[in-house]
């Protein structure tokens, strides 16, 4: 079976996808990655013409995302901050949340920061996406990114080489690959989800997405409590920390972050949904 133009294929798949009970929108985004080409120039070409090998390619993909693995593992990549992310099993696929935390990072810099050269800890990175966006958003920044996978490391290794983006990888636990050092700005975007919540998701990202990513003890808390413990010996003053949440976890981790921190300005923001998505704790002088 074969599909003459991109507008047949995306016919067949929109129907199969829905069949199979997945988002029909996966299926432009599977001829996006097919045609190497952007959305608008798959709309532009859907009378073009496919040829056997594209066509074959692309069933495949589909199929594959019918069965239940992710779309961006499917073709091996998701979109951040307007880039491209190499994505994989070892690593958590990048949400358009987390571009809020990089968007109202480089905004804080502007305001907080009065020098040349500001060194940046990215805790738990995953793909990179954080400290890469950080680094190309704002060249002045020295950018550390550490985690606990080395599987994700390497993946982030490569995504900071396709990018060029100069971040200095390390492997281990939260702040241990930090330690005697001190930093200007800490990001962490780390497993949050409580473990009585698997029930409610989706299989999609149960069966596919790194769990150690996703998961974490204290009703999702414990990583936060962690931080908030560990961060005090690591921060310069002035110096900014940068934390995305679950959205219900903004009063307790603002809580944990008030009491190491006494003297920080502590807030709760929220995402472009209004739900309240991160959590800045500004430390002064």
């Amino acid at each position: 079976m074969t599909y003459k133009n991109v507008m047949e294929a995306l016919d067949w798949a929109s129907s199969f996808l829905v069949d199979n009970g997945r988002e029909e929108t996966a299926g432009r985004i599977v001829m996006q990655h097919i045609l190497g080409t952007s959305y608008s120039g798959v709309m532009l070409h859907l009378q073009d013409s496919l040829t056997v090998e594209q066509s074959q390619q692309f069933i495949k993909l589909i199929e594959e995302h019918a069965s239940g693995r992710p779309v961006q593992y499917c073709i091996g990549s998701e979109e951040f901050y307007g880039r491209t992310f190499i994505v994989d099993e070892s690593v958590l696929i990048p949400r358009p949340e987390t571009e809020e935390l990089v968007l109202a990072t480089s905004n804080r810099i502007k305001q907080l920061f009065n020098k040349k050269t500001i060194k940046l800890a990215d805790i738990g990175t995953g793909s990179g996406a954080i400290a890469i966006s950080m680094k190309l958003e704002c060249p002045e920044l020295t950018v550390v990114a550490t985690d606990l996978s080395a599987a994700a490391l390497s993946t982030a290794q490569k995504n900071a080489q396709l990018l060029e983006a100069d971040i200095d990888f390390r492997l281990g636990d939260l702040t241990a690959p930090l330690v005697g050092e001190t930093f200007d700005i800490v990001l962490s975007n780390p497993p949050y989800i409580a473990m009585e919540e698997a029930k409610d998701m989706s299989s999609i990202v149960l069966e596919h997405e790194p769990h150690s990513a996703l998961f974490a003890e204290e009703n999702g808390l414990i990583l936060y409590r962690k931080l908030a413990q560990q961060l005090p010996a690591l921060m310069n003053k002035p110096s900014l920390i940068g934390l995305e949440i679950g959205y219900t976890q903004g009063e307790q981790v603002a809580k944990f972050f008030k009491e190491s921190f006494p003297q920080a300005t502590v807030t709760v923001e929220k995402d472009i949904n209004g739900k309240p998505r991160m959590v800045f704790c500004e430390i002064d002088v």
